[in-house]
């Protein structure tokens, strides 16, 4: 459910930056580093958001790696200390929520 929320809200904001983006085609000057130049204002829109959107992206994709790398580092800890995978770790605490949930069944 989370995931199809974020998806609705990029579409969302997709449409309002393109409505607005061909709203505005009147050419604009633009001055780069190395010199200027004349492009319409929906292309500097368009390709300011696409830039935007791959600098938001590769630092979200640098995140998750690196958080990815750690887990992995961590499981292998736990293992060469003879210990059990996370997930069996999580097992147990699962299985008391089920007795606690049985108890107040059996007590109603």
């Amino acid at each position: 459910m989370k995931g199809q929320t974020y998806i609705i809200l990029a579409l969302l904001f997709a449409l309002v930056i393109a409505v607005f983006a061909v709203i505005n085609v009147d050419p604009v000057q633009v001055n780069f580093l190395f010199g200027s130049g004349e492009a319409p204002l929906i292309l500097v829109i368009l390709i300011s958001v696409l830039l935007g959107g791959l600098v938001t992206a590769s630092v979200g994709a640098v995140r998750y790696f690196k958080l990815k790398r750690e887990n992995r580092s961590l499981s292998q800890k736990l293992q060469e200390k003879g210990q059990a995978e996370p997930e069996a770790i999580n097992e147990p605490a699962k299985e008391e929520e089920q007795e606690e949930e049985d108890t107040t069944y059996k007590t109603t």
